[in-house]
């Protein structure tokens, strides 16, 4: 099972991050543009929003099933675990980062629909996912999710 969640968790990432890189796109264009919001825009934004937050919930699941997650910290303590670079990113850096970064891209969700513009709508949507692609970068395990 753990295999199975992993590599799912692995897959799904590159199909969340893909759509996070076209909404970010999508709006920049439609702000350089000045187009105005349309229901393709809502969707192409919502997509982002709802393939990373089944990419939490997986990841979730995974940090709680798998030997690198949460047993890791009963298994050799946490002062090992904080002394380890890899081991820290895996078990601290990871997880709580992502949960980080898709806060910032809820936000940017929820500040689309309370904006009045298309303009607002289009910048709070490529200011907060971008923040939250960054983030979702800056902490994958590119060691072990490239092998």
């Amino acid at each position: 099972m753990y295999t199975f969640i992993q590599k799912f968790h692995s897959g799904w990432a590159y199909l969340a991050l893909l759509l996070l890189v076209i909404a970010i796109v999508n709006s920049v264009i439609g702000l350089s543009r000045n187009k105005e919001f349309s229901a393709n825009d809502r969707k192409i934004g919502l997509f982002g929003l709802v393939f990373t937050h089944i990419q939490l919930l997986i990841g979730l699941i995974l940090y709680f099933v798998s030997p690198k997650g949460y047993a890791l910290i009963s298994q050799v303590g946490m002062s090992t675990v904080m002394k380890t670079a890899e081991l820290r990113l895996t078990v601290i850096e990871h997880p709580i980062t992502n949960i980080l970064a898709i806060l910032f891209i809820t936000i940017g969700w929820s500040k689309h629909k309370k904006a009045t513009t298309a303009a607002q709508k289009f910048k709070s949507i490529a200011i907060f996912y971008a923040i939250g692609l960054i983030l979702l970068l800056s902490r994958i395990p590119w060691q072990s999710w490239l092998q």
